[in-house]
């Protein structure tokens, strides 16, 4: 692959597919994570996505184990860090996770705390691309629909979140930054300030992005586009559903495949991919692929890697060879026949995975 996108108006320059590692140190050991990122490095792939909080689902016990599997991973191959674009997260206030930081918002001492912890884990001098896991204040999210301003806990500004970043770029620990689940009000936001402070301006946003949760087209597009912050969208493939695994069985029932994350885990299943509006969705798209001679997994992405909104689409997988089914997908081109038809499902279903 070797083609490279730039990442809104800094300097990096990736492949338009990035590795994402979450499932690294729960799914799969680290063994098996190294041999994907291998993989991944000599198919041509040069950008990598991980967080603190990782593994997923989040558990005290592998708090910070993605991170390290990554850098045992970087250690053991010595030139390896020059030739990737590192991309991490500092997690936001701690949604019920206080193995991640005491307290419920984000201090800039916090985000600073946090870059030193992944660095490290990751055993690099400097992260790429340092993002926000989810916003400090109140924003619908994770299944969430609706704003609710009496719900608004905000403890640090923009202001203070950007000059906590500022200190690590010019120390050198990170390169540039970016969000991540983040609403048009907060991309606008932090490019204003950041502009209005001389303090850095973010290059990318990672929201979800698939066939069954759309809403980024409900104006965060256009936000993006007009800003030129780049896209690098998460879960194109709606948690699973939209592979077509879960088509016969479902999610949570006997017959619901063994081992595939939706399935596993509860808490999973309670946020937005659970949602039996979800899997009626994919459902229908599922359908339509195989109708178009494609197999779902193929139509899913293609859908993805050729969008005018996306810079770079993240892939998580748990095998070497659902890497290379996923990375097979790229040259892949949808005819206006079936994208119009796509449409019409979405204008029926909507997003039933916000």
């Amino acid at each position: 692959m070797q083609e490279k996108i730039q990442l809104g108006q800094s300097d990096l320059r990736v492949t338009p597919i990035c590795l994402g590692t979450m499932t690294f140190g729960e799914q799969v050991n680290e063994a098996d994570s190294h041999a994907i990122l291998d993989r991944a490095i000599a198919r041509g792939i040069n950008f990598l996505d991980t967080a603190e909080m990782y593994s997923v689902p989040a558990r005290k016990e592998t708090f910070g184990a993605t991170e390290t599997i990554i850098g045992n991973w970087l250690a053991a191959r010595p030139g390896m860090r020059q030739k990737i674009v590192l991309a991490t997260k500092v997690a936001g206030p701690s949604r019920g996770m206080p193995w991640v930081r005491q307290g419920d918002g984000m201090t800039a001492d916090d985000i600073i705390a946090s870059c030193e912890g992944s660095l490290r884990r990751l055993k690099t001098d400097v992260i790429d691309l340092y993002q926000i896991h989810w916003p400090e204040r109140n924003v619908p999210a994770f299944g969430a629909m609706y704003y609710d301003p009496k719900l608004e806990r905000t403890k640090t500004s923009i202001h203070e979140q950007l000059k906590a970043m500022d200190k690590l770029v010019t120390q050198g620990k990170v390169r540039h930054i970016g969000l991540s689940n983040e609403t048009p009000y907060g991309v606008h936001e932090f490019v204003r300030v950041a502009e209005q402070y001389d303090l850095p301006r973010i290059a990318t946003v990672q929201n979800p992005y698939c066939l069954i949760s759309r809403a980024l087209e409900n104006g965060l597009d256009e936000t993006m586009h007009r800003l030129g912050v780049s896209q690098i969208p998460y879960s194109p493939l709606g948690f699973g559903l939209l592979t077509g695994k879960y088509d016969a069985g479902g999610t949570d029932g006997p017959d619901a495949p063994k081992g595939a994350r939706i399935a596993s885990y509860e808490t999973v299943r309670k946020q937005r991919w659970g949602r039996p509006e979800a899997l009626a969705a994919a459902r229908r798209y599922n359908a339509l692929a195989r109708a178009h001679g494609l197999t779902p997994t193929r139509m899913a992405l293609a859908w993805c890697y050729t969008n005018w909104r996306v810079a770079s689409t993240i892939i998580g997988v748990t095998s070497v060879a659902q890497l290379d089914e996923d990375l097979d997908a790229w040259g892949t081109t949808l005819p206006p026949e079936l994208l119009a038809e796509i449409d019409k499902v979405r204008w029926e279903m909507r997003d039933p995975a916000v």
